[in-house]
């Protein structure tokens, strides 16, 4: 028996997680728990030396130093301003009076301000309830099918997961190791041709069934002409500059995406008081639910620093490499297994849990196979979009559902009785735009420029010119299980 667990403990431990997570459990405390109890059975079968878990303080430590998660709570502070101070509605309102005598106008505005809000908030949730609020009565108001309606709305607010300054590619950089900035860079040009296939989506469907997308009657476009024009102009200004004073000094390199995302809870700020949205409660609200997504988020990676440990303790990440090296076709063969896992798992975990989970186990191998790990980061949160859209599970539709009318209502404007959205029809509209994501995926795969393309270009450094200096001293090695700076993270 001992003899068995010490060949397999690296399997039994990644299925004991699994095991944990479909029965619910938590996921920072599974996967700390897993982490503890095998090292400890590690430790008694002699696999393991009790000096690994001295490792564990520095590298919890390394979390809290890493200066790089600060973006996550500046970022979220910043979106959650932005949508509880009424900028969302503004923009859904004069955007969908300007697209409105287009047939789906009202879609092609949900998915255009989708974007803007991706670009400025960042988190799915806000995005998703704000265009639920308002836009969708109006669709359901002049006729929209409502399976185009719920889709169109659940999959624009997800593009705040492939949009910069999306808080998964924060995290999927600190997994990889690999620049913020460079994950932003790399996921823009993505983002917008998503945003495109999703207009061109809604084209077809006009195409196709014209009466799924109508466009707005007559009496419906209340502004019209230079006033349209002038609060376009208004509305859209100051989203346009608080992009760029976010992702543009990212991308220039005038600012760390700390730095940017502290600008931007400033600018949020200013933007809330300049529109006279800000008060104690919205403030205490937004660090509340800041407060609470960043413990979220340091929690599960306090857990999974205590997994991955072990997990490499007992030579797991040897297990993966071989496991997936040795699939038949070679990069692309590992890219298909790899996506098809993540596709398939996204039915049961979000996005938090798949990138602190699955991105540590497979981004060593992707980069002994040269795959570069910008490209495979954004190939990666691209796909995890889909655990946003996916029924039964999605939180995209769980967000919908909890906004959209679940009973027949007489309609504010027109006094007529309104049909509720069901459930299933909210889970069919969805349908269509997981398969574009899932093409999204393929397009990545087939198109590396699309990623690569929106890089700097690295500067050539001539090998033969580097001198390397070492220090004299006496210092004392970390042995195995040494932490040092670079590895504390």
């Amino acid at each position: 028996m001992s003899a068995f667990l010490i060949a397999n403990m690296a399997p039994l431990m990644f299925a004991a997680l699994v095991f944990f997570l479909l029965f619910g459990y938590p996921v920072a405390f599974a996967l700390a728990a897993n982490g503890i109890v095998f090292g400890l059975i590690g430790v008694e079968l002699g696999l393991l030396h009790v000096s690994l878990f001295q490792a564990l303080p520095e590298r919890v430590f390394g979390i809290m130093r890493n200066d790089t998660l600060l973006a996550i709570p500046f970022f979220t502070f910043m979106g959650l301003i932005l949508e509880r101070s009424g900028m969302a509605e503004d923009l859904l309102d004069t955007i969908g009076q300007l697209f409105g005598p287009v047939r789906g106008g009202l879609a092609y505005a949900v998915i255009f301000v989708g974007a803007l809000l991706a670009a400025t908030t960042g988190v799915v949730a806000a995005s998703v309830i704000s265009m639920g609020l308002i836009s969708l009565p109006i669709m359901l108001r002049y006729g929209y099918d409502r399976r185009v309606a719920a889709g169109v709305i659940a999959a624009s607010g997800t593009l705040a997961q492939i949009i910069p300054p999306s808080l998964v590619l924060i995290i999927m950089a600190d997994q990889l190791g690999k620049s913020v900035g460079d994950m932003y860079q790399g996921a823009f040009i993505p983002g917008l041709v998503l945003t495109g296939l999703y207009a061109g989506f809604i084209f077809l469907v006009t195409i196709v069934k014209p009466d799924f997308a109508p466009a707005l009657p007559l009496e419906a476009r209340s502004i019209r002409g230079l006033k349209l024009l002038m609060r376009v102009i208004t509305t859209l200004m100051p989203p346009l500059v608080l992009i760029f004073l976010v992702l543009g000094t990212i991308f220039l390199g005038i600012a760390t995406p700390t730095e940017g995302g502290a600008m931007g809870a400033a600018g949020a700020l200013i933007l809330a008081l300049a529109r006279r949205k800000l008060d104690f409660s919205l403030l205490k609200q937004a660090m509340d639910t800041t407060a609470k997504l960043s413990s979220f988020v340091v929690f599960i990676l306090v857990g999974s620093t205590v997994f991955g440990l072990v997990f490499r303790g007992v030579n797991g990440d040897l297990w993966v490499e071989h496991l997936l090296t040795g699939l038949p076709g070679g990069k692309l063969g590992f890219l298909i297994f790899v996506n098809i896992l993540m596709f398939v798992l996204a039915f049961f975990l979000d996005f938090f849990e798949l990138a602190f989970i699955l991105v540590p186990l497979v981004g060593p191998v992707a980069e002994k196979l040269g795959i570069d790990l910008i490209w495979f980061g954004v190939l990666l949160g691209v796909n995890m979009q889909t655990s946003f859209m996916h029924p039964p599970f999605g939180f995209a539709l769980f967000y919908l559902r909890s906004v959209a009318p679940k009973s027949d209502y007489i309609d504010k404007v027109t006094q007529k009785l309104t049909p509720k959205i069901t459930t299933g029809q909210i889970y069919w509209g969805a349908v269509p735009f997981v398969i574009i994501q899932m093409i999204m995926v393929g397009l990545v795969i087939a198109f590396p420029d699309l990623v690569l393309g929106g890089l700097d270009k690295a500067k050539v450094i001539d090998t033969s010119k580097i001198q390397i200096e070492v220090p004299q001293g006496d210092y004392g090695g970390g042995g195995m299980y040494g932490t040092p700076e670079s590895e504390a993270k």
